[in-house]
């Protein structure tokens, strides 16, 4: 079997590349990835040398390039983690969002529709749904709500994927993921941005009154899902991927300040985003069900675990900080 992994020297992608050649010794995986800012083949070195691994340098947004590695390849599965992901910067800049989010995945779709693919797994996030009041959970069935430029792009390329099986009877499987945490997360996310930030005394930015509410997984936890969504999974369905864990940015930035033995004064109240979703909860039974998946990270020693990975691992993050 050859799989593609598109997006794989992302953080998400990138760890589940790392699951991938642990998991399944006998298959091959080709790695595409733009390399933009937030893709990064130090976080890959390593795996070089395995003979079941090629990196390949590519855009989703060009389609006679998709198109002529798809027939090329002759690829078995693809799984699309390749998206811009950053909220803020879609505020900024929705153009690059709407082209690579939505125009990328309709190109990947379309040679792997021409191509026979067997299963093609759409990685999204459950920021397509919305906001949720403070009491209740996103289900399968919730309505898509977007409330930003990423999500709304994110939300545009499931309903394309969606239109895929249900015109041509294509076997896609969409997961729907809350907030990853763990190694090799690029500084601009909460969880990295604050560990990093603090470890150098240097103020971390509350938006708001900090009470915005997050289910929060590990990404080891995310790439168990999503293997058991390509192994269990049923063409055409969506599956929500939750660990059970609601933080508050607050809560979370007192943990690691507590952890990392730092004051209170190094909190910084800055004026709220732009759409920021209040409130965001998993309901991950279906998969649990369907699937036979469990998260298996607690969220208190998780982040006491990656606390100690930025900790031990500064050669990855302080080039990508601009930080001496």
């Amino acid at each position: 079997m050859k799989f593609l992994v598109t997006g794989g020297a992302g953080f998400i992608g990138g760890n589940f590349v790392r699951y991938f050649l642990k998991n399944y010794k006998d298959d091959q995986l080709v790695n595409l990835d733009k390399l933009t800012y937030a893709g990064n083949l130090e976080s890959l070195k390593d795996l070089e040398a395995n003979p079941f691994y090629r990196f390949v340098k590519g855009d989703i947004e060009d389609s006679n390039f998709i198109g002529e590695l798809f027939k090329t390849e002759k690829f078995d599965v693809v799984i699309n983690f390749a998206a811009e992901s950053h909220v803020d910067r879609s505020i900024d800049n929705p153009a690059v969002f709407l082209t690579t989010n939505i125009q990328g995945t309709y190109n990947l779709l379309q040679a792997a529709r021409e191509t026979n693919i067997s299963r093609f797994i759409q990685i999204s996030t459950d920021e397509v749904y919305g906001s949720l009041g403070p009491e209740g959970l996103f289900t399968e069935e919730s309505q898509i709500q977007p409330n930003s430029p990423y999500a709304a792009s994110k939300a545009s390329a499931d309903l394309i994927c969606r239109s895929f099986f249900e015109t041509y009877s294509f076997p896609v499987l969409i997961t729907r993921c809350c907030n990853n945490f763990g190694p090799y997360q690029f500084p601009e996310k909460l969880i990295p941005l604050f560990i990093t930030n603090l470890m150098e005394d240097i103020s971390v930015p509350i938006y708001g009154d900090g009470k915005n509410v997050r289910d929060w997984i590990h990404v080891e936890d995310h790439c168990s899902a999503i293997d058991a969504v390509y192994k269990n999974g049923k063409p055409g369905e969506v599956y929500n991927v939750g660990s059970w864990q609601e933080k508050t940015n607050l809560e979370i930035t007192d943990i690691l300040l507590r952890e990392l033995g730092k004051p209170d004064s190094l909190k910084k109240y800055v004026e709220d985003r732009l759409g920021h979703d209040r409130r965001y909860a998993i309901d991950s039974t279906k998969l649990e069900k369907e699937c036979g998946w469990k998260p298996r990270f607690n969220f208190d020693q998780a982040i006491v675990d990656s606390i100690k990975w930025y900790r031990e691992n500064e050669w990855w993050w302080r080039p990508l900080k601009g930080s001496s």
